[in-house]
């Protein structure tokens, strides 16, 4: 065998050793999350959606951590919408439930009423946990499509349409 034949292999089995201990230290978290490619797909699924239905809106999709991976707006859709929409994602995300049924039981339970306290939450329907089994990996928001149930519906649509193992 040529000398540099056995250092490929030395560094192969090397690297093939480290990575089978690595993948097996039960400290170090193994997790799915949102990539930029997936978040533009569902991005331009949920507008789609929306224009099926002659709507225009803001779309905005955040990872696993909340942070903010992808935003889409039409044309002449006020700037608020553009911030309602990030904050819906974040809220799906943070409580694992959809924005409007978190807003119904905020309104219909004493118990979770306070959850209109929290600045970072906005309880406004268009709001959806992005899931891979029961796991979150993000969540999208949806704004000024026409009201909570139409931007969930977008949502919803894209949803089934890029991520159909989502429950």
């Amino acid at each position: 065998m040529h000398l540099r034949s056995a250092a490929t292999l030395s560094l192969l089995a090397l690297a093939m050793g480290s990575s089978a201990a690595w993948a097996a230290n039960e400290n170090v978290a193994q997790r799915q999350d949102v990539t930029l490619a997936l978040a533009n797909d569902l991005l331009n699924a949920t507008l789609a959606a929306c224009h099926a239905d002659g709507r225009t809106g803001v779309a905005a999709v955040v990872d696993r951590g909340g942070n903010l991976v992808a935003v889409q707006r039409d044309d002449n859709v006020g700037p608020h919408n553009t911030v309602a929409a990030q904050r819906k994602a974040f809220t799906a995300l943070s409580t694992k439930t959809a924005t409007r049924l978190l807003s119904e039981r905020a309104r219909n339970n004493p118990d979770a009423e306070n959850l209109n306290t929290l600045d970072e939450l906005l309880l406004l329907g268009g709001g959806v946990p992005l899931k891979i089994g029961d796991q979150v990996i993000g969540a999208i928001g949806v704004a000024g499509a026409g009201g909570a149930e139409i931007d969930e519906g977008c949502a919803l649509k894209a949803i089934a349409q890029v991520l159909p193992t989502t429950d």
